[in-house]
C-alpha cells in the first residue's frame, strides 16, 4: 500500500520528552500514515480529512471538543495504556468515535514488580542495603 492509501493517525510527536517511542512509531508506520500534531496544526485543512485515528500515548495529545470537531473522518481514539479515565468517553462517543485501550499491555510487568517488592520486603533488602552502604 502506498503511504497515501494508509489511514492517517494523529500522534503528538515521535521521540522526545512526550512523543511516541520510536519502536512503537515504527510499528504504527506499518499500518498508518503518521501525522504529528505539528504537521496537523501547520495544515489543518489538508490533514484533517486524512486523519481517521488518534493514538494517545502518555495522555497526549489531549482529546477535546475542538480537536474532535476538526477531524471529520475520525473513527477511533486508541489509548496506549490500560485506563481511559483521562478521556471524556461520553463526549468522544457523541461524535460517533470509538475508544480503545490496551488492557493487558502491562499485566506481566506489573506482576513482576509486585513480586519483586514482596520479595524485597520479606528479605528486608532495603534495610540491608542501607546498613551495608550507608549514605
Amino acid at each position: 500500500m502506498a503511504e497515501e492509501e494508509l489511514p492517517g493517525v494523529l500522534i503528538l510527536d515521535i521521540g522526545g520528552t512526550h512523543g511516541v517511542l520510536e519502536n512503537i512509531a515504527a510499528l504504527l508506520k506499518k499500518h498508518f500514515h503518521l501525522i504529528t500534531m505539528k504537521e496537523f496544526l501547520g495544515n489543518k485543512e489538508k490533514m484533517s480529512k486524512k486523519i481517521q485515528s488518534v493514538f494517545v500515548f502518555e495522555c497526549r495529545p489531549s482529546i477535546d471538543r475542538e480537536l474532535l470537531e476538526s477531524l471529520p473522518n475520525l473513527k477511533v481514539v486508541g489509548n496506549s495504556g490500560v485506563g481511559v479515565d483521562h478521556l471524556d468517553l461520553k463526549m468522544i462517543s457523541s461524535f460517533g468515535v470509538k475508544v480503545t485501550n490496551t488492557p493487558h499491555a502491562v499485566a506481566d510487568p506489573t506482576a513482576d514488580i509486585g513480586m519483586a517488592l514482596m520479595l524485597a520486603s520479606a528479605r528486608r533488602l532495603v534495610e540491608g542495603n542501607v546498613l551495608n552502604f550507608p549514605g
